[in-house]
């Protein structure tokens, strides 16, 4: 069995991981989206319980994907969860260059797990959960942005 994971903050999550997480989902025999507490994103608006929630409600449809919330690095949750892979999604230039240090780090640190990159579809390119907030927060139209579930969940925290 083929297993991945497909780390982030997901704060909250967008339609550009939607679409990496139902893309993945595809190559892998089991893919587990985790919530990393990341410390250079430690304002994130939503709580680890909030964005499992959200995640929760848009993965239903998929049988071999499940969410999960982990602390550490990931690749060493990698090697106690068996997951070979690790899955990322690359919107940019600038994305890459910090993917593959990363990336090149998890590689002397694990041998045995890859990193997979995913290119970001075009239409989800300048897309992040910073900006899904920023227009939340002004009270912008979140429907290009975020699956329907989760819009609704934003909308309430930010009634």
């Amino acid at each position: 069995m083929r297993k991945a994971i497909y780390p982030g903050t997901f704060d909250p999550i967008t339609l550009g991981h939607l679409d990496i997480i139902k893309r993945a989902s595809t190559l892998v025999d089991q893919l587990e989206v985790v919530i990393m507490r990341n410390p250079n994103k430690s304002n994130s608006d939503f709580s680890v319980e909030e964005r499992l929630e959200m995640i929760s409600s848009v993965i239903q449809e998929f049988n071999n994907v499940t969410v999960s919330a982990q602390t550490g690095l990931t690749v060493e949750y990698a090697k106690v969860s068996g997951a070979s892979i690790l899955i990322r999604g690359i919107r940019a230039v600038m994305d890459y260059e910090y993917e593959l240090q990363q990336a090149t780090a998890n590689m002397v640190l694990a041998p045995n797990i890859e990193t997979v990159f995913l290119l970001t579809r075009p239409q989800y390119s300048f897309l992040s959960s910073s900006v899904v907030k920023q227009i939340a927060q002004n009270k912008g139209d979140l429907t290009p942005f975020v699956p329907s579930q989760v819009k609704e969940f934003i909308e309430k925290k930010y009634r």
